[in-house]
């Protein structure tokens, strides 16, 4: 079966370095020989259902068969903003039976690690599958080159391995 991939960047934060991390997971799978959309929060009316949404949908979140989520740690948790996405969408069709990867991102020590349990809840709750490797970030301001690429070797290996588990998954 063709997989469809989607990255998420759960933040509507403008220049955010979760859309940099996002970006080089784009970067790793199209490396990789996979193509993967990229898709941004900021920008996107998520506050009810609207035709912004629907044609996100029909372009976007249906055909996905496998989506990569890059969440910030806001509060000890996700961003409200990557909360209303679901909220706003068509749960059963945007959702429902499709793959689904975590990564965290903070600029602490601890990734979003509690940030990625809640999203799985709420993945689970959507019916989705979540792999198990789940990779917390940590002092990503830290890691990243002015350029917004990461130039933590140990952190790049990590992705490569998580991408990897998670395309034959």
């Amino acid at each position: 079966m063709n997989s469809n991939y989607t990255i998420v960047s759960g933040t509507n934060r403008t220049g955010s370095n979760t859309l940099k991390i996002a970006q080089q997971y784009q970067a790793i799978l199209e490396a990789k020989g996979i193509k993967a959309e990229l898709l941004t929060l900021e920008n996107l009316d998520v506050s009810t259902r609207n035709q912004q949404i629907r044609e996100l949908e029909a372009r976007l979140l249906i055909p996905t068969t496998k989506f990569i989520f890059i969440s910030p740690e806001y509060n000890g948790s996700i961003p409200g903003v990557l909360k209303s996405l679901f909220d706003s969408s068509d749960i059963q069709h945007c959702w429902w039976g499709k793959k689904a990867l975590l990564t965290g991102v903070s600029t602490g020590r601890a990734g979003n690690l509690r940030g990625m349990e809640h999203l799985t809840g709420i993945l689970h709750y959507l019916r989705m599958v979540v792999h198990h490797n789940k990779l917390p970030i940590s002092v990503v301001n830290v890691l990243l080159h002015l350029d917004g690429t990461i130039k933590d070797e140990p952190t790049l290996r990590a992705i490569n391995q998580q991408l990897d588990d998670f395309i034959s998954f």
